[in-house]
């Protein structure tokens, strides 16, 4: 009885060394691939949000500026964000044209929402564009759309807010409707990376 069940415990621990090592190989495999696809999307969003930038540099201190200004954001009533990164955007030729910020917020609906914000040398946001986002479909993420994002196009670099109505002010944003959370979490978001550009970079 007694090596039956030695037997079956050794074929046992066999099949599962096997199998964890295969699980390994397939995550070795696909783990580089995974990874150039998320920094190929990621660029592609980039490319979107500041279509005149040719390349985006890295900033050396970035992750000491952050650090400094989290407690300075916070302060701000953007709600629950954060800072993540923030490149330098730079012309065919060179020259810097402005920053390209990505901060997180984690009032959405559902959960966090990533944005990346490009804001020029003349204090305007050139566009924003979504990193991570899965809100309600045929609501919250709508936040995808035209519509909706493309009010901060050209929206000078100061605090925007979300309003119910047809905005009157040029700082207004309309929500979309009956998704008010994931409105207040994208320009939470986006206030948060402008303050950072505006504040922290200049």
């Amino acid at each position: 009885m007694n090596k039956g069940i030695i037997r079956d415990t050794v074929i046992l621990f066999i099949i599962t060394l096997i199998a964890g090592i295969c699980l390994g190989g397939v995550h070795e495999i696909t783990a580089e691939p995974i990874r150039q696809a998320k920094i190929a999307a990621a660029t592609a969003t980039y490319q979107e949000v500041f279509p005149e930038a040719a390349s985006f540099e890295d900033v050396a201190d970035a992750e000491e500026r952050i650090a400094n200004a989290a407690a300075d954001i916070s302060a701000q009533s953007f709600g629950n964000v954060s800072v993540n990164d923030v490149k330098i955007a730079k012309d065919a030729s060179g020259n810097d044209i402005g920053y390209l910020v990505m901060a997180t917020s984690k009032d959405g609906y559902k959960g966090d929402i990533q944005v990346a914000v490009g804001v020029d040398n003349d204090s305007n946001i050139t566009n924003i564009g979504f990193l991570s986002i899965d809100e309600t479909p045929g609501l919250g993420m709508k936040a995808k759309d035209p519509e909706f994002k493309g009010q901060f196009t050209g929206k000078a670099a100061e605090k925007l807010n979300v309003v119910k109505t047809n905005p009157t002010k040029d700082d207004q944003i309309l929500a979309i409707s009956g998704a008010t959370y994931s409105s207040n979490a994208t320009t939470g978001a986006v206030n948060a990376a402008v303050y950072f550009a505006e504040n922290c970079m200049k």
